[in-house]
């Protein structure tokens, strides 16, 4: 059994899904691990890690939307330290995912056609947002 780590770094110019996929299927690749179980962690608390459609930017659009309405800009929160998109994003977060796990057969993550990884960024200001990758396999 062989183990692969790396970080990566994701700069994002605000809100929304950046898509991350060949990144990371690149890395995989070059890690020599032909089958495994690659695990993905983002080390922050305001952005998230979706595996998402990736070829219908609607489809980004509407789950934008969604996270949007459920979790609005309000002035009704206590923790604003950083600005009214501060516990929004926040919320967001604990309503997704902060790590994912993808299976790799033939040194590639095994996605549907239609996948891909995403980073979420919740905060509408730039940002650099690390992600930890970790493969173990063979």
């Amino acid at each position: 059994m062989r183990q692969a780590a790396t970080e990566i770094t994701i700069e994002t110019s605000g809100q929304g899904l950046w898509e991350c996929t060949g990144h990371v299927s690149d890395w995989a690749a070059d890690s020599g691990i032909v089958q495994g179980l690659l695990t993905l962690f983002v080390r922050h608390t305001s952005a998230s890690l979706l595996i998402q459609e990736n070829a219908a930017p609607a489809a980004r659009r509407d789950l934008e939307a969604y996270f949007a309405r459920i979790a609005p800009e309000s002035d009704a929160y206590e923790h604003d330290d950083e600005g009214p998109d501060d516990m929004p994003a926040h919320l967001r977060s604990a309503l997704s995912a902060t790590s994912l796990s993808i299976p790799v057969a033939g040194g590639r993550p095994v996605l549907g056609t239609w996948q891909g990884i995403y980073l979420f960024e919740h905060r509408r200001a730039p940002q650099r947002r690390r992600v930890a990758l970790h493969l173990i396999g063979e």
